[in-house]
């Protein structure tokens, strides 16, 4: 059967396969293995994500980060904030504009109608007489009230308001219209220059052009909309379109809050509860449950203006300041909004919240875009922080996954939930446990390691041919191997069925049914293995780590203590970490072992003390020390102090050869896997062979693997007479 593959681009409905436990387990090992620390190898995989075994890497939370910041640099590359000014000083210049050519306009038309009233005239009446009998008109073409006649002249019998005699001809309607109007002129020319300045100019100003007028009361409710959403998220347009009563009920609450940050202030417990019984319905459908939770969203929403102010220069941050002052419309509710700043100021400092960006693009932004802006930048700062703290040790659920998808998208929301899973899928695998705040490896999770470790170092052999040195003797009894061979009488009959079945077939030719015959039988071949107990002296100098080894050898342990609790059994395992002391290590502590920073000195003599005394319990099978090592040794133990002495004296390089001598009296043989080849080093390890009969292999990190389970394994084997 050919197999035929169909790819297509990715376009997200793709179903992605689930996460696996020791596909995580084997991306967070290494680390674990470098620096023995699990919460440090969990962070890091957090940070940098895991590749599967097709080479493709899940995003991590730098990836994040990364993709953040980025989006900050082009709103930063993107906008220009001075141009905030520029949208308000434009509008204002529409509405002045607007404003005097409404009052040019109406100029032109006075004197126009002046001029027309004036050669309608006889000659000689143009002095402001009018023919008897005829009616005045205003320059509407209206009627006067009362009758009264153009030119100022009053109808007999006939009072001014107030007892007094005037006129109201057309004449002196033109004129008094002119002189307003020439005075609004001079008023708008003489605004100041500054925008904060004009608007406040223009708060006082009766407009003649009704649409100027309401394009500029939509700018005052613009500034009073950013001034109160200041405080309050959505709260304008409550204000907006709220009665008299509505708007005391507000100035109520904002009173009631200050006070309650009062007796905060003073140590006191406010009543929250019963303050949102009473205005809860201030703070929309999901109203804030706690003081604390309240002050977080105010502080927010100031923080947006205040970072507004520090990212303009100076002179339009003081013109912002100007302009959005007193803009609420209500002075006893704008000086409680005042004195709620300044508790929430003194309360909780917003240094965390006001940031100062240098924008220094050129697309220009208005003040209400500015504010939505504000708030993206300090969602970017916060989620920042969030993704940071989760770095260096947070906790992952602390991350907001409703901003993070409203920043970047529902892919980062997707990467944030699989690297959640991957706790999640390392604890149901039974691989790591909760302890306290931390996380910690299970038997099973330092099983799984120590197989990974053989695997890889049973790979590398495959790889390089060198099981070649492997050495395999048949013999009855013993363990399996995977060789076979014909069953012959006495055999354990451990029947290979595929081979014994083609045997058959061989000799018969295929078809059914199958017959066997006695010599088909086939079995696999065994092995007789002796019992051992070893030691390793793991090194754990700071050498190690400097020059690579240490991990290497750290895999070595692992591999081998899960080599023999998995195949032999019966075989005992010791672990001892030596620097300027020697301790034993258990199997569970091996993938936390560090190398040791704070202290000097190579103390092979301390190490082989404890190895006796471990290695005493067993009278029976074969007794070895595997020395694991890149240096010689520099410190000796003397009435339980340990000496240090660099290069090594004659007292240390003394006393650790007289416990090599009790090793070889005792019939414990001493194999030593050196990591380095320098002379001294060399001197010292040919003495140790000499008097151990022991072995010597200078090998590198990436062999050392190779050499110890190899000669373990083989060393383990009898040659058996009678089979072959």
């Amino acid at each position: 059967m050919v197999l035929r593959f169909r790819y297509s681009m990715w376009d997200g409905t793709q179903e992605v396969p689930p996460l696996e436990a020791d596909e995580v387990l084997d991306n967070l090992t290494d680390d674990l293995m470098n620096f023995g620390d699990l919460q440090h190898a969990l962070r890091n995989l957090m940070q940098r994500g895991m590749r599967n075994p097709m080479g493709d890497r899940t995003q991590g939370l730098r990836d994040l980060l990364q993709q953040l910041r980025q989006q900050r640099r082009q709103q930063l590359d993107k906008f220009n904030l001075n141009s905030i000014f520029d949208d308000l000083k434009k509008k204002l210049d529409e509405i002045v504009n607007m404003e005097q050519s409404t009052l040019d306009r109406r100029l032109e038309e006075v004197s126009g109608q002046q001029n027309q009233q004036a050669g309608n005239q006889p000659q000689g009446q143009r002095g402001g007489e009018q023919p008897q009998g005829q009616q005045g008109q205003r320059p509407s073409g209206q009627q006067q009230p009362g009758g009264q006649q153009q030119g100022g002249e009053q109808q007999p019998g006939q009072q001014q308001p107030g007892g007094q005699q005037g006129s109201d001809t057309p004449g002196e309607f033109a004129e008094m219209l002119r002189t307003i109007a020439n005075r609004k002129k001079d008023f708008l020319q003489q605004l100041p220059e500054d925008v904060a300045g004009q608007v406040k100019s223009l708060q006082n100003y009766e407009f003649m052009d009704p649409e100027a007028q309401e394009r500029f009361n939509e700018l005052l409710e613009s500034l009073k909309k950013a001034m109160t959403e200041t405080f309050f998220k959505d709260m304008y347009d409550q204000i907006a379109n709220m009665s008299p009563e509505d708007l005391a009920r507000m100035k109520d609450m904002v009173r009631d809050l200050n006070q309650m940050l009062q007796d905060k202030m003073q140590g006191g417990e406010p009543d929250f509860p019963g303050f949102m019984d009473k205005y809860g319905d201030f703070f929309g459908d999901n109203p804030p449950k706690s003081l604390d939770e309240l002050i977080a969203q105010m502080q927010h929403q100031m923080g947006q203006m205040q970072s507004l102010m520090d990212s303009l220069p100076g002179d339009m941050r003081q013109q912002l300041s100007d302009l959005l002052s007193e803009k609420v419309g209500d002075p006893e509710l704008q000086q409680g909004l005042n004195e709620l700043g300044q508790n929430l100021e003194y309360l909780f400092p917003m240094r965390e919240l006001r940031n100062q960006y240098p924008f220094r693009g050129e697309e220009s932004i208005d003040l209400e875009s500015a504010m939505q802006l504000m708030d993206q930048m300090q969602s970017i700062d916060e989620l920042e922080r969030q993704l940071e703290r989760t770095q260096y040790g947070g906790e992952i659920d602390d991350i907001d996954a409703d901003k993070l998808e409203d920043l970047l998208g529902p892919e980062a929301r997707d990467t944030l939930e699989q690297l959640k899973q991957f706790l999640e899928v390392l604890e149901d695998a039974g691989y790591i446990r909760k302890k306290g705040n931390n996380w910690e490896l299970t038997p099973r999770g330092t099983r799984k390691i120590g197989q990974r470790a053989l695997g890889e170092i049973y790979s590398q052999l495959k790889k390089d041919s060198f099981g070649k040195h492997e050495i395999r003797d048949s013999g009855y009894g013993g363990d399996r191997t995977e060789q076979t061979k014909k069953y012959e009488f006495g055999d354990p009959f451990y029947l290979d069925i595929q081979k014994t079945i083609m045997n058959s077939m061989y000799r018969e030719g295929p078809g059914t049914p199958i017959r066997l015959k006695p010599d088909d039988f086939e079995v696999a071949r065994t092995e007789l293995l002796t019992q051992t107990a070893t030691v390793i002296m793991l090194d754990l100098s700071w050498s190690m780590a400097l020059r690579g080894s240490f991990q290497a050898a750290k895999k070595v342990a692992l591999a081998l203590n899960n080599l023999i609790s998995s195949q032999y059994q019966r075989d005992s395992l010791y672990i001892i970490g030596f620097s300027a002391y020697a301790r034993e290590l258990k199997a569970e502590e091996l993938p936390y072992v560090r190398w040791d920073e704070s202290v000097l000195g190579t103390n092979m003599h301390h190490a082989l003390m404890i190895a006796q005394k471990l290695l005493a319990k067993h009278t029976a099978g074969t007794r070895q020390i595997i020395m694991i090592s890149d240096g010689e040794p520099t410190a000796h133990l003397e009435k339980g102090r340990s000496y240090f002495a660099y290069p090594p004296s004659p007292i240390t390089i003394r006393e650790t050869l007289k416990e090599v001598k009790r090793c070889t009296t005792k019939n414990i043989t001493i194999n030593t896997f050196m990591l380095d080849r320098n002379y001294y080093l060399k001197e010292f390890v040919n003495q140790v062979a000499r008097i151990n009969k022991g072995r010597v292999f200078y090998t590198t990190p990436d062999k050392l693997g190779e050499y110890i389970l190899v000669d373990y394994v083989a060393s383990k084997k009898k040659k058996l007479s009678g089979v072959g």
